[in-house]
């Protein structure tokens, strides 16, 4: 109480540096479609997360240095997470690198399918962190902050811009069907936002959304009416408890739930696409059909007006520690071919300028041998990869470098703050203005982060006064 007294006296004297300002207006929270601040490149997002750490030295950082040093010990600086099996031996994969496309990028022979796109996506190669830990990385790239109990970055987009399509969930989320990824449904929460803002779980088999079919008894105009008398009950209660966002969320999920029962059904049925569809997606080989399958409902639902969708790989599929030689093709080729198809289809429907997509891990691998008797990566957190495609990027560009053996990121390095603030002005956003007013203040993705737009990566690079 004494604090509270203290803060209204400086307040009355104007000594606070950042007054809070009371609303005017109660504000009211929904899907609607809402204008960016400046003309945007990109109006929706398809984030392929890798959860594990894929390898950055074995699939996108060719270390010609690190293939000269193999089984060398490495005498710089290093962090590792698992200390009890750590080596200094430094580690080349037996995996070779070819130049790909006309733009000459250099990429991993295990995956192949990405290299015909190598001509289409822009890929970055000094990814940090700073941090290696699973659980913080991901908060990281996925939330903004290591803290846990942030908004997810689809929530934040939702939250911003809303959607095209109010008969759709604007932030959808496809699974993966060994599970939930490390930190569960964390990855897709809206922690502080209005409940409407976050995501909605598409399920890797059918039924892909509970209770989506109206039972029989209550199908057609019986159901209707039900809806109607709830949703005046509802308004009513509402009323007497003005200002209640969690309670006009779940208003409003109601009645999207109802819209869902012909919109969702009709975007998850994938077998309304051609046979050629279907292997062009590997949906005809038992090794990608699933990914495949995940990457073309994604396709779907962007083609529908849906704002932002992430597909999960499994939890902890990219996390080789040890076993690297057998394991790391095995994940390529479940996802190779259906990633670099869903480029490719995006592009020829011509959804591929204004669609951002995204393939990338919270983190990727140290350039040293951990556990030797079978040899994996541990963690690296310093410098890793990612690559991105369409939504105003440019094409068929390499940015920035690690050092000489792929362990840290030292030339344009970019952070996980400076790769949301790009995202958010790729969708005509002001990264400071994508606020949220609570009881202790403003809060955003950044959070006064030092995020800066990272300039040479975009095709039409911010003008600055």
């Amino acid at each position: 109480m004494g604090s509270l007294g203290l803060a209204w006296l400086l307040n009355q004297d104007n000594l606070l540096a950042d007054p809070t300002k009371p609303e005017l207006e109660r504000r009211t929270f929904d899907l609607a479609p809402r204008p960016p601040v400046h003309k945007p490149q990109a109006t929706a997002m398809i984030s392929m997360f890798m959860q594990g750490g894929p390898s950055q030295v074995d699939l996108f950082d060719p270390k010609p240095e690190l293939r000269r040093r193999h089984l060398q010990d490495y005498i710089g600086d290093i962090h590792y997470d698992a200390v009890g099996q750590a080596s200094t031996k430094l580690f080349s994969g037996p995996w070779k690198f070819s130049k790909r496309g006309e733009c000459g990028m250099e990429l991993s022979d295990l995956l192949p399918q990405l290299g015909q796109i190598a001509d289409d996506i822009c890929l970055i190669r000094s990814m940090h962190t700073g941090i290696s830990g699973h659980e913080p990385s991901i908060r990281a790239m996925n939330t903004g902050r290591f803290v846990q109990g942030r908004p997810s970055l689809g929530s934040w987009m939702v939250y911003a811009l809303g959607s095209e399509n109010q008969d759709l969930p604007a932030f959808m989320v496809l699974r993966d069907p060994t599970g939930t990824p490390v930190l569960s449904v964390e990855n897709w929460q809206n922690a502080w936002l209005p409940s409407i803002f976050q995501g909605t779980v598409v399920r890797p088999q059918e039924p892909r959304i509970a209770n989506l079919e109206a039972p029989a008894s209550l199908r057609g105009a019986t159901q209707q009416r039900l809806l109607s008398y709830l949703q005046g009950i509802n308004r009513n209660h509402l009323e007497r408890h003005p200002g209640e966002h969690d309670l006009a969320a779940r208003m409003q999920s109601y009645d999207m739930a109802a819209r869902m029962q012909v919109a969702a059904k009709e975007a998850l049925d994938i077998s309304q696409e051609t046979a050629w569809t279907h292997k062009f997606y590997g949906i005809d080989d038992s090794v990608t059909r699933d990914y495949g399958t995940r990457c073309l409902i994604a396709r779907r639902l962007i083609e529908r007006g849906v704002r932002f969708v992430q597909i999960f790989s499994g939890n902890q599929h990219w996390d080789h520690h040890s076993g690297i030689v057998k394991s790391l093709p095995d994940v390529c080729r479940k996802t190779d071919k259906p990633a670099a198809a869903l480029v490719m289809d995006l592009k020829r429907r011509g959804l591929l300028d204004t669609t951002l997509v995204h393939w990338g891990g919270e983190m990727g691998r140290l350039p040293v041998i951990q556990n030797e008797k079978n040899i994996g990566r541990d963690h690296n957190g310093r410098g890793f990869s990612m690559w991105l495609a369409g939504g105003g990027l440019k094409a068929g560009y390499v940015h920035g470098a690690t050092d000489e053996v792929g362990h840290k990121a030292v030339e344009d390095v970019v952070n996980h703050y400076d790769y949301h603030a790009t995202l958010l002005y790729l969708f005509g956003l002001d990264p400071q203005q994508v606020s949220f007013t609570r009881a202790n203040g403003s809060s955003s993705l950044l959070d006064d982060q030092p995020g800066q737009v990272v300039a040479p990566i975009l095709q039409r690079p911010p003008q600055l006064s």
